[in-house]
């Protein structure tokens, strides 16, 4: 399994939702998506991205 990074190809804002696309070997719109709803449902997805932008290091791509 690769390590988790950010994404500097599939990279919108911060990379992080690339990276875990590309880490479960899913389409980055998949996770985008899946973040942006839960977001509205739990609001805990943007602390949680926060922590995973400041954290995860970028790929070298």
């Amino acid at each position: 399994m690769i390590p988790l990074f950010r994404s500097s190809r599939h990279k919108l804002i911060g990379g992080v939702c690339g990276g875990i696309a590309e880490w479960l070997g899913l389409p980055p719109w998949s996770i985008r998506v899946t973040a942006v709803v839960t977001l509205f449902a739990w609001g805990l997805t943007g602390t949680l991205y926060l922590l995973a932008w400041a954290t995860l290091p970028i790929d070298g791509h």
